[in-house]
């Protein structure tokens, strides 16, 4: 026990007691720990001073934190749609075949646990599966092989191939963004010699709308947090990236770094901001070492700290926190939630992040995209970034392509383009429907390819999944479904009630248990999570399958049995059991021949 306390005292030390690190403090336990015991929970509450019933909450609310044992290697195979397409559901039965476990459940020795988690970010390059944290793609049974090997073994992670741990970008198209040569410091030093209002009016010229899924006009947002009461205002970055089929951020981060670290900083000089933050999903844990490595760099080119450039007064720098594995964070509200060290509840609005937002300070929330465009803005001026897309839907969107297409991965078009032109440059020769937007997009059937990626048309955060005429429609959505009341943080009853009966009439048609009736009820609850959800979890979560229902309404009528009411348990094949127990298989036996019996003693 002097271990444990010894091991929460120094962590707590780190850093500095501060409670609204109390997410940091728990994911740095369980990697020293195993997991996070109760005892543990109760030393950090103490040392803390905080209530224990807090920390707990915390630690119940993150699906990569374990309260109980998880084993020396916690294996987590993507359950997202298009690994599935790709045969991640075999693959994680061979796996936990050579390794004698069940799945969800910990080996007798307590070496390895196998389950999954409903997207690790590496849809271009499935099937994925994250051990320890760490991503693994390309999976096939040859590799499958080679890992239950070195799990039984128990090699140490830093010794299994290199090449296991080998993430390609796939970048097929360039334009403006990841076209573009940058020099770091070049569009700070165009933003500094403007002065922060002209800065602010290219902004405006520029028409620039975030890129993470809302539109919202960006330089509203920095305008509205400058303007806030309050001196102590703060940039943080969303890189939180939970929507299935999207993982241009991880490009992003990867390979363009500066870039997005540079639009922080452009958008501190321009609300007066000097503390940024950067809350990255924990499935892109592996990138804080060289991200933190470029953090330092610009820090000593002075790009970062205080007086930058020689700029009077201008003092910003940047911090990295870790999610913990929880879709939901990538609402703005739920995620300053999540940065203060508490569950990733969203807050009630308003007031909004931009007056009342990071421990109460004016905040203003941007996504990776987003933030890396300002760079461009900053070069080039707002009038020539406004020139390219559409009048409604300024520069160049990035998309994550993915699914039955010959080259997946990230494509870069003016916002306008034709969801046709993208099909045909991916590959895709018998696509049948496209999901665009991810899960929570819209589903976009054959005869509407003619349609474009733009806010007045087909919005987007980046999420482009393609599907061939060899998919069901059904079962996509039946996959999204599941997905959403899986991750619905259980804050509103609307919400929490609404996604999981979504999900139980979705099982009962997919098990044949299906009725007309079942299909009016779905619609009736897809009108209550629209308009009483809490948060655009809830107001999304039944777009794949109003879409798909509309519009490949065969795929849901082949599997009803009745048009009138068919209950989806049938309690006469669950006393089968019994009557072979009992050696009887007589009318009396059967609740239909019980039935009859007793109307023919009548």
């Amino acid at each position: 026990m002097q271990d444990l306390d010894a091991c929460v005292m120094d962590v707590l030390a780190r850093h500095g007691r501060d409670p609204t690190r109390l997410l940091q403090i728990l994911i740095e336990l369980q990697d020293v720990l195993g997991h996070l015991s109760p005892p543990c929970l109760t030393r950090v509450a103490e040392g803390l001073s905080l209530p224990r019933s807090r920390v707990e909450g915390v630690a119940g609310f993150y699906s990569f934190l374990h309260a109980e044992p998880v084993g020396r290697y916690r294996i987590h195979f993507s359950d997202n749609i298009t690994d599935r397409m790709l045969g991640a559901p075999a693959l994680m039965e061979t796996l936990c075949r050579k390794l004698w476990i069940e799945p969800g459940k910990v080996s007798e020795d307590g070496l390895v646990s196998v389950t999954t988690t409903s997207c690790t970010g590496m849809c271009d390059q499935g099937p994925a599966l994250l051990v320890n944290g760490r991503a693994i793609t390309r999976l096939d049974h040859h590799r499958v092989n080679e890992i239950a090997e070195l799990v039984r073994q128990s090699v140490p992670l830093d010794a299994w191939p290199a090449a296991f741990f080998m993430i390609d970008d796939n970048i097929r198209r360039r334009d403006a963004l990841l076209g573009a040569s940058f020099e770091p410091g070049s569009a700070l030093k165009a933003a500094i010699s403007q002065g922060r209002a002209d800065w602010l009016e290219q902004m405006r010229l520029s028409n620039l709308r975030g890129r993470g899924g809302a539109g919202f006009t960006t330089a509203v947002k920095w305008q509205s947090c400058r303007d806030a009461q309050g001196k102590d205002k703060v940039v943080v970055c969303n890189a939180d990236e939970g929507e299935p089929g999207t993982f241009k951020d991880r490009v992003l981060l990867t390979r363009f770094a500066e870039q997005v670290f540079e639009g922080m900083t452009l958008a501190a000089w321009a609300t007066g901001a000097s503390l940024g933050l950067l809350y990255l999903r924990g499935e892109y844990r592996y990138l804080t070492t060289p991200l933190r490595a470029v953090l330092d760099k610009r820090r000593q080119a002075g790009l970062l700290g205080k007086d930058i450039l020689g700029e009077t007064g201008f003092n910003f720098d940047i911090d990295i926190h870790l999610g913990a594995g929880a879709y939901v964070c990538g609402e703005e509200t739920a995620l300053l939630e999540s940065l203060e060290g508490k569950r990733g509840t969203p807050r009630i609005r308003p007031p909004f992040p931009v007056t009342v937002g990071y421990l109460g300070r004016p905040t203003v929330v941007n996504n990776v995209e987003t933030l890396a465009k300002t760079t461009l803005i900053a070069l080039e001026g707002g009038a020539a970034f406004a020139a390219t897309g559409t009048p409604q839907s300024t520069g160049t969107k990035l998309l994550s392509v993915s699914g039955d297409c010959a080259f997946p991965g990230i494509y870069e078009y003016p916002f306008g383009v034709a969801i046709e032109r993208v099909l045909e440059d991916c590959g895709a020769s018998d696509a049948q429907m496209v999901q665009v937007g991810g899960a929570s997009g819209v589903t976009i059937a054959g005869y509407e390819f003619h349609r474009r990626v733009a806010f007045e048309d087909v919005p987007s955060a980046g999420a482009f999944m393609v599907f061939d005429s060899s998919r069901d429609a059904f079962e996509i959505a039946h996959n999204f479904v599941d997905f959403f009341a899986h991750e619905s943080c259980g804050f509103c009853t609307p919400c929490r009630i609404g996604t999981s009966l979504l999900k139980g009439y979705m099982d009962k048609l997919a098990q044949g248990f299906g009725a007309k009736m079942d299909l009016a009820d779905i619609e009736w609850i897809n009108r209550l999570l629209r308009n009483a959800s809490h948060c655009g979890l809830g107001t999304t979560a039944p777009n794949p399958v109003v879409d798909t229902l509309i519009k490949f309404r065969p795929a849901y009528e082949r599997r009803l049995k009745s048009l009138d009411f068919e209950p989806a348990f049938d309690l006469d094949a669950a006393l089968d059991t019994a009557r072979r127990m009992t050696g009887r298989d007589d009318a009396g036996a059967h609740l239909n021949g019980e039935a009859s019996a007793r109307e023919a003693q009548r």
